[in-house]
């Protein structure tokens, strides 16, 4: 199995909070930006999606919080996408410094949504896979 994909952050002094690591809510953000140069490496960007009449979907998130970021950290943030039936399908997410150190980890259940319909596809799988032009990155 290929490793998963990952993009390193650098930690900004403003992400902080007033004890000094790395907001909450950052984490989420990095996140975001991890499936979306994910997806980019797989050779879906906003426009190919826009043009394809869908957007992926956050349904639920689950963050568990290991150790602290502070600012200046480097941290790798993988993105694995988890496929099975239905319209559905999972992400799996791993926080780890630059020095190997598990930071954080993110789960969630995704959707691709028919932005005329307003509805999941029912295969979020095959419609990623027919808009790639590499679908490694996504596992598909």
């Amino acid at each position: 199995m290929a490793d998963p994909f990952r993009v390193r952050v650098t930690v900004r002094g403003y992400e902080l909070d007033t004890q000094g690591h790395l907001n909450q809510a950052v984490y989420l953000q990095y996140a975001e930006h991890a499936r979306w140069e994910c997806l980019r490496a797989s050779g879906i960007g906003q426009d190919r999606l826009i043009a394809g009449g869908v957007g992926p979907v956050a349904l639920e998130v689950t963050v568990r919080y290991l150790r602290e970021l502070r600012g200046g950290d480097e941290v790798d943030v993988t993105c694995e996408f988890h496929w099975g039936e239905g319209k559905t399908f999972r992400i799996g997410q791993e926080f780890t410094r630059a020095d190997g150190t598990p930071v954080a980890s993110v789960s969630g259940v995704g959707g691709l949504l028919d932005l005329a319909e307003r509805r999941l596809v029912p295969d979020p799988r095959e419609r990623f896979r027919a808009l790639a032009t590499d679908p490694a990155p996504m596992s598909l």
